[in-house]
Parts: C-alpha cells; structure tokens; sequence
C-alpha cells in the first residue's frame, strides 16, 4: 500500500473511532440521535454520517458534541487525534489545581489514586480472577450506593 492510500485509510479510521466513540456516549447517556442533534447544534444526517465514520467533526463541531453529551470536549479531541492523551488526566488536574490542599496532601491523594489504578490494571491482566471489589472487600452501605448513583 503507497503512503498516501495508508494516510487516507488512517484518517478514515480515526473517523470511525469517533464516531464509535460518540455513539457509545450518546446511548450511555441514554439520549437519542436527534435529542443529541439538538443538542449540539448539528442536523440529524450530519451527526448520523459521523457516527458511522462517514465525516470526521471540526473541533468545534466536537466541542458541541461534548456539549450536548454532558462530556468533556478534550475526551473528544483525543478520541479523533487532535490532541494526545495527557499522562496526569482530569483527576490529577483537579488534584493538582486544588488550592485548598496542602502540597503533602495533593501528594498522598495522588499516591492512593495511582495505588488503585495499579492494582485495577494488575487485576485486568490475571486470567481468571473476578473483576469488581476482592472478596474481603465489605459490602457497601445504601447510603454509599446512593452516593454512587448521584456521581
């Protein structure tokens, strides 16, 4: 395959994997092609055509997207390679631009989020171990639960 029918095919599968990607968040948020059409401003054959990869959004059309998804418009641009995956990600922003945490606490936050996220891709890759919480692991109160649901 010449460079140039390799570069078409990867811009067509990066247009593919956004539309994948928005349809997934668009079902997850249980809302309708033509609501979330409505929502960002877009017409229903427009958003349609990019769902199955037909047309790959301007960053602004993403941005509206992520709008009308209730999403971060950065998930977006990463998803379709307009900007690449930072290392630290929302949670170690947040943590990071908290001015109401000492810098010894920012740290001890990120040190257990890191620990969990180790140990959540450490138990992903051991074959046949059960996913979810370990079995000593106390079940969660109603009232966690509903604090779960609200998030």
């Amino acid at each position: 395959m010449r460079p140039v029918e390799q570069a078409g095919k990867a811009v067509a599968e990066l247009g593919q994997n956004i539309g994948d990607y928005i349809r997934q968040q668009r079902r997850n948020a249980q809302i309708s092609l033509r609501q979330l059409a409505r929502l960002a401003g877009v017409s229903n054959p427009y958003l349609s055509q990019i769902e199955r990869g037909l047309r790959r959004p301007s960053a602004e059309i993403l941005q509206q997207i992520a709008k009308g998804l209730r999403i971060s418009a950065e998930a977006l641009y990463v998803q379709a390679g307009i900007l690449e995956q930072r290392a630290g990600g929302p949670v170690v922003d947040a943590v990071l631009a908290d001015p109401d945490l000492t810098e010894r606490q920012k740290q001890v936050l990120l040190d257990v989020y890191q620990s969990f996220r180790r140990e959540n891709a450490a138990s992903s890759t051991e074959p046949g171990e059960p996913t979810g919480a370990p079995p000593s692991a106390e079940p969660a109160s109603p009232a966690r639960g509903r604090a779960t649901d609200e998030e």
